[in-house]
């Protein structure tokens, strides 16, 4: 300290013509390198250089802005990389995950936290990562990982910590609902994007995705079509650019505003904007021609209208019948039933992937044959449904301990919804935190990118949603213990 009121009394006592010299100069200096970035980079790119530079300082100095920040990143720019190599890529959701563990963590070194707060499911969601550490090195027998695989997998690992950091930092109702408010905010800013870029005409629409080639985004090729066939229809992609994973996050997002329509303490006080945001999301979600995501999220807000709003069923009955007989939707129609008749070429290669996947599992059931090779050329892991996918690379045991530990979050959050439910604050949060991890299941039959190591967004969202679940229901326990105590 003395130290720097030294330093500081020598800046006061300097003359003011070297003062003026000595900020001059620093301005010079930083006026020079934005005009080479300028000219190296270009403006967009400089601009947006020195943007986040001030960003990202606001962001080391708050865990809670970090964490928006990640969010932000995963709802908008989920594949978004940096320009450059350093033995891999890194990605923006990576640095972002990153800076927000590292202010968390710095809290705690700090002083500024104490007393971790963690629930009964962290034991078997522990035992899952521990299997998933232990396949992942048996699996070295078939392959030695390359650079890019030991980084996906260790971004599988950071997301998943998200179940231990969040549930830890999120220590109040405020934290709870400031974050359903984000999700509604970027679900309806990726639903708006999905659904303008599917109006413009293909060639623009391209000409504008491409753009993000610059930060890891494909160059090309880009719009994506039913079945690979233009004449069949496109297909919404957002800034998600597979269909199938953006339908996914449209789906558990859904669920997990949609709630917030008929809540008694809505998180935002405008229950027409929230209903028009579920509408968008829902119209995106029928774009992305994504069925699973689209069966799903029927599933979710039929558990939403059981559970809590039974009365509106009449209502979602009227919705359905309205969505099979309008003309408009027709063709979707005859799409669900071609899935269900194993019609369509789409179904059919689903088919065909699941036998292949329970020959495989057949072959090598309890640990599977992990991330970085196959035993043979003709084996493949890469199957449309999580759970086989999961069995083909950390094997049936993998599988099992893994729904073990969802079974283990549902449970907990049935305790604190028999609390929950007499909340008007907390009760549609808990119940959408809840219905949105169910959704996620459900999608999960017939879609792999909860698992699939090069969709880290995905897999993001899936812990996340994990994570949000277990805050809520730890939150109202807390709540409960705390009032008895008080009494």
């Amino acid at each position: 300290m003395d130290a720097v009121k030294a330093l500081q009394n020598r800046v006061t006592q300097l003359d003011p013509r070297a003062y003026a010299i000595l900020i001059g100069l620093s301005l010079g200096i930083i006026g020079g390198l934005f005009g080479l970035l300028l000219a190296v980079a270009g403006p967009l790119l400089a601009v947006a250089a020195v943007g986040g530079l001030l960003v990202g300082l606001y962001i080391i100095t708050n865990a809670r802005a970090a964490l928006y920040a990640a969010m932000l990143v995963l709802f908008l720019l989920p594949f978004g990389t940096f320009p450059f190599r350093i033995g891999f890529t890194p990605t923006l959701l990576d640095l972002t995950l990153g800076v927000f563990l590292l202010v968390y963590l710095l809290e705690w070194m700090t002083g500024r936290r104490e007393k971790l707060q963690l629930t009964p499911a962290h034991v078997f969601i522990t035992f899952y990562v521990m299997w998933l550490i232990f396949a992942f090195m048996m699996g070295l027998r078939y392959g030695s990982p390359t650079a890019n695989i030991i980084r996906q997998f260790a971004a599988t690992l950071l997301s998943i910590s998200l179940v231990y950091v969040l549930v830890d930092f999120l220590r109040s109702r405020t934290d709870l609902r400031r974050l359903v408010l984000l999700v509604l905010v970027l679900l309806g800013l990726q639903a708006l994007l999905a659904i303008g870029l599917y109006i413009l005409p293909d060639t623009t629409a391209e000409s504008l995705l491409v753009r993000l080639s610059r930060i890891g985004y494909p160059d090309g090729g880009v719009i994506r079509y039913i079945e690979q066939t233009p004449e069949l229809g496109e297909r919404a992609i957002g800034t998600w650019i597979d269909p199938n994973a953006l339908g996914g996050i449209l789906a558990i997002g859904a669920a997990l505003i949609a709630p917030q329509v008929f809540a008694r303490r809505p998180v935002l006080r405008y229950r027409w904007l929230t209903l028009s945001v579920v509408g968008l999301v829902a119209l995106a979600l029928v774009l992305t021609s994504s069925r699973a995501s689209f069966l799903a999220l029927g599933a979710g807000l039929f558990v939403i209208a059981v559970v809590s709003y039974r009365r509106y069923i009449p209502l979602l009955i009227l919705a359905g019948l309205a969505f099979l007989l309008l003309p408009q939707t027709q063709n979707y129609v005859d799409r669900l039933l071609q899935a269900f008749q194993g019609a369509d070429l789409a179904t059919q290669m689903r088919i065909g992937e699941w036998t292949d996947s329970l020959n495989l599992i057949q072959q090598y059931p309890l640990f599977g044959i992990g991330f970085t090779g196959t035993p043979n050329a003709s084996l493949y892991t890469d199957v449309a449904n999580m759970y086989l996918i999961m069995a083909n690379q950390i094997g049936i045991t993998g599988v099992m301990i893994f729904l073990i530990a969802m079974a283990s979050v549902f449970i907990y959050g049935y305790r604190a919804w028999r609390i929950a439910r007499h909340d008007p604050e907390l009760d549609s949060i808990h119940l959408g935190y809840h219905v949105a991890l169910m959704t996620a299941m459900i999608n999960a039959v017939a879609d792999l990118y909860f698992f699939r190591l090069d969709f880290q967004a995905s897999i993001t969202w899936f812990w996340l949603t994990v994570a949000l679940a277990l805050a809520s229901s730890r939150l109202i326990l807390d709540g409960r213990k705390t009032s008895s105590r008080d009494g």
